[in-house]
């Protein structure tokens, strides 16, 4: 399992979708491989590289925006309010 961030990663969970989805999946047991893009819409001189930074990201899901979580059978969930719900209907087996 992969969760594609920005470089938020798991800071201010309640103020930030990365972080927010990084902390669903903590709160249901998940382990995962944190994976960071660059490439900020809100900060302008890396625009330039977003293309680049995003093409996985753009691969994987169809579109450029993080975070996306990668599950070990490949399906795709986008979106920091999707992925807390998908995490919280299927907690980690104990």
């Amino acid at each position: 399992m992969e969760l594609y961030t920005c470089g938020q990663k798991k800071s201010v969970p309640a103020l930030h979708p990365c972080g927010r989805a990084a902390k669903a999946l903590d709160d249901a047991g998940y382990r995962y491989e944190l994976k960071t893009v660059g490439g900020y819409r809100m900060m302008p001189w890396t625009w330039s590289k977003r293309a680049r930074d995003r093409a996985e990201i753009e691969r994987l899901s169809g579109q450029r925006q993080v975070p996306i979580l990668v599950l070990d059978d490949g399906d795709v969930i986008s979106g920091s309010g999707s992925i807390a719900a998908w995490a919280k209907k299927h907690p980690a087996s104990t």
